[in-house]
């Protein structure tokens, strides 16, 4: 006998569990506990119970029982926030409270039929805690339906692309294709899916071309957050399904988010959840100035304050005190660079698959801790657990650049771009593939790029010492001592002698260049 609820189904015999008809990986004692949890649904279940039952009687720590149930939420699609499925009973243990069927497979298989569904409930949908969205089969244009496999193609590469967005719940195939070749009002299908996001798009072949259009709705409003085409030849048909794939995903994920965002303003503060207060804290971090940033930490203080296992409210709120060091705003040096490494240590131990917290809190750590080794190796687990996540690639680029490899820092910051143009945080990939420019030997292409990050945020301390340092370093003394005066303004802490401690230079060729900019247009050396 299987157990179904939502999109899962655990098959005890097999010792397996899929959800949306993909296998999920689970240890010995995290499936043990799933089951143990299902069995008993009926009744609350206490951590002697767990002990007995998944660990033998073996006494294990608090923090071992929380890490496993928190597992256990993270492989059904729930969160420590949510407890949408798992209820934690404050001093009593826990309990799984979703809505569970008991049945046989179909011929014994455990593959999606009208006994094993594969999407929620729409009462259910809108009580995730997260973003939903539907990808409805792109509508095809060439009057030759041989040619519709490869639209589906596009659309199941998408649907797998966005799935690696964990703050994004995506609506199975099988149930959003089901509107194909139907007429459909995108509300209806909001909430027949109980979904606030529908991606629909259409595709035109002519000769050797494809051309996809994709456009992101609103459910709720029916209206328009973005459009985009995506042109190409069929000379490798599969690669360029990835490449739209890529770009529909890297593009609409932070659409969603700004469309969460404005909806977290919108609602009453007395009804904010962990989420929401971390989505609030978020648009604050985007705007990257030092009020923003004070308003933004205790927003994220809040949020793990509800919820304390909630990994990318740690990785955000480590990562502001990053921010404040590199700005020249802490108040108090060594305490504040402490409780960043703390908070960003302990948003990698919690969302070790989690590719934004990991993210924020190997980028903090990197500077905060000093150690861009780790930092790159987190940052490229981030990459591997979502390729279209636009900040790991320019956060990647940022921590090669301090380590002297500025072509692929180059290239990550380039790649951020392509993935998400008109990114809030553009400001910050333009500064950081400037200073790639520089320690590359390229100081005019160094000196465009940071004037276009000095548009969108003036007060960036970093950008300003890289117009200083690349005005002087191409001879606009005059200029470049213009910019130094706002440095020196900004920070009169900064000396020649203190760089290193500033930025995670590694090489002394890079440190050289740009102490020698820095000095040359009136930077002290003590």
């Amino acid at each position: 006998m299987h157990f179904l609820f939502r999109d899962c189904v655990l098959d005890p015999e097999r010792r397996e569990l899929t959800r949306a008809s993909q296998a999920i990986a689970l240890g010995p004692q995290v499936f043990d506990l799933l089951l143990f949890l299902l069995r008993n649904r009926d009744r609350v279940v206490s951590k002697d119970d767990l002990l007995d039952t998944v660990w033998a009687g073996r006494i294990v720590s608090e923090s071992t029982l929380t890490s496993h149930i928190n597992a256990v939420r993270r492989a059904i699609g729930d969160t420590g926030s949510a407890q949408q499925l798992v209820k934690t009973i404050p001093r009593k243990g826990f309990r799984f409270i979703g809505d569970v069927r008991e049945a046989n497979p179909p011929n014994g298989s455990t593959a999606p039929s009208a006994d094993f569904p594969i999407g929620f409930p729409p009462s259910e949908l809108s009580n995730l805690g997260k973003p939903s969205i539907a990808v409805l089969p792109f509508q095809s244009l060439c009057g030759d339906p041989e040619q519709a496999y490869f639209a589906d193609g596009v659309v199941e590469e998408i649907i797998t692309a966005l799935s690696r967005v964990r703050w994004l719940f995506v609506i199975a195939r099988n149930s959003s294709f089901i509107y194909r070749d139907c007429a459909f009002d995108v509300k209806q299908i909001g909430r027949e899916l109980g979904v606030g996001y529908v991606l629909e798009g259409s595709m035109r072949k002519a000769a050797d071309r494809i051309r996809i259009t994709g456009q992101l709705i609103d459910a709720t409003t029916g209206s328009q957050l973005w459009a985009e085409r995506f042109e190409g030849t069929l000379d490798d048909i599969f690669q360029l399904q990835d490449r739209i794939a890529a770009g529909v995903a890297g593009a609409i994920g932070p659409h969603v988010e700004l469309a969460e965002i404005e909806r977290a303003k919108r609602k009453p503060t007395a009804s904010l959840n962990a989420y929401d207060l971390y989505l609030r804290g978020l648009a604050h971090v985007h705007r990257g100035t030092r009020e923003s940033i004070e308003l933004a930490l205790p927003l994220f203080g809040k949020s793990i304050e509800l919820d304390p296992d909630y990994a990318v409210a740690h990785a955000m709120a480590g990562w502001c005190y990053f921010w404040r060091k590199i700005n020249g705003w802490c108040a108090d040096r060594d305490t504040e660079i402490a409780e960043g490494t703390r908070l960003a240590h302990r948003a990698v131990e919690l969302g070790r698959d989690d590719a934004i917290a990991i993210t924020r809190g190997a980028h903090a750590l990197a500077h905060l801790a000093g150690d861009l080794d780790a930092g790159i190796a987190l940052l490229d687990r981030a990459v591997f657990l979502n390729p279209n996540l636009a900040s790991a690639w320019f956060l990647g680029g940022f921590l090669r650049t301090w380590h002297g490899e500025s072509e692929s820092a180059i290239a990550h910051f380039e790649r951020a771009m392509r993935l998400s143009p008109l990114d809030p945080e553009l400001y910050r990939m333009q500064a950081g593939i400037g200073m790639a420019h520089l320690f590359a030997g390229r100081i005019e292409e160094a000196s465009r790029w940071a004037e276009l990050s000095y548009r969108n945020l003036p007060s960036f301390l970093m950008v300003i010492g890289l117009i200083a340092a690349t005005r002087a370093l191409s001879g606009r003394i005059g200029e470049a001592q213009q910019a130094m005066a706002q440095l020196r303004e900004l920070d009169p802490s900064l000396r020649i002698s203190n760089l290193k401690d500033w930025l995670s230079i590694r090489r002394q060729q890079d440190v050289d260049v740009f102490s020698e900019g820095l000095r040359i247009a009136g930077l002290p050396e003590v």
